[in-house]
């Protein structure tokens, strides 16, 4: 049987690419200057609100972003997802273009577990000399709980999210011969021709560059509420 042909489409645009390594960066640093402590720990901190406006930038984004980074595009419905486990894909659902079944709650949890950590380190307090931005407006017991989930549990919950994701990467390299790292770096992915591309014009790069800009500001604003 004859393979049908390919061509490389556009999946990734720049400012996913840009998101998805910035994002792994800030999480290495914020947990190794965590993990010293001492004079990192200013790091820790602008690490953290780097992490806060990436994802503030990627909730914008997937609403408006390039075709397959829109959460429209791999929010799947129950009946979808157990399809998709049977091997029972439809025609015309590209399932495997962007985030596959599988590849959306990977990304929807570590979303959620970045944003969960984000909060809880800005409410926090190491009673020692480490006091989140945003601690003068909760409870003792809020700063205390909160304090602990960021420093033990949270933090395991989201390497062990970091570490399955790194995993399932591996195995599809290693056993199904599919390589889902190249493609965050260059964008494209070898698909059928008919296969729908990312918009990731200068328009739309612009587009990204004003709403991290935005979120940028509004993080700032937010932490400054701290006085």
């Amino acid at each position: 049987m004859q393979d049908l042909p390919v061509q490389p489409v556009r999946v990734w645009d720049l400012p996913t690419r840009l998101f998805h390594w910035l994002l792994a960066l800030a999480i290495a640093g914020s947990v190794i200057s965590g993990r010293v402590g001492g004079n990192a720990m200013p790091w820790h901190f602008r690490l953290g609100y780097l992490v806060f406006v990436l994802l503030a930038f990627r909730l914008l984004w997937g609403l408006v972003g390039g075709r397959w980074s829109r959460f429209s595009s791999f929010l799947y419905a129950p009946a979808t997802v157990l399809r998709y486990l049977r091997g029972q894909g439809r025609e015309g659902e590209h399932l495997e273009v962007g985030h596959n079944p599988l590849g959306s709650f990977s990304v929807f949890g570590l979303l959620a577990m970045l944003a969960l950590q984000v909060a809880s380190g800005l409410v926090a307090d190491d009673e020692i000399a480490n006091v989140g931005p945003l601690n003068r407006f909760v409870t003792g017991d809020t700063a205390g709980l909160a304090s602990s989930w960021h420093e033990h549990f949270g933090q395991w919950v989201l390497l062990t999210l970091v570490a399955l994701h790194v995993g399932a990467i591996a195995y599809y390299r290693l056993r199904k011969r599919i390589d889902l790292l190249r493609p965050m770096l260059h964008g494209d992915k070898l698909l059928p021709p008919a296969t729908p591309a990312s918009a990731d014009s200068a328009a739309q790069r612009a587009l990204a560059l004003l709403l991290v800009a935005l979120c940028a500001a509004g993080v700032t604003w937010i932490v400054s509420l701290g006085g």
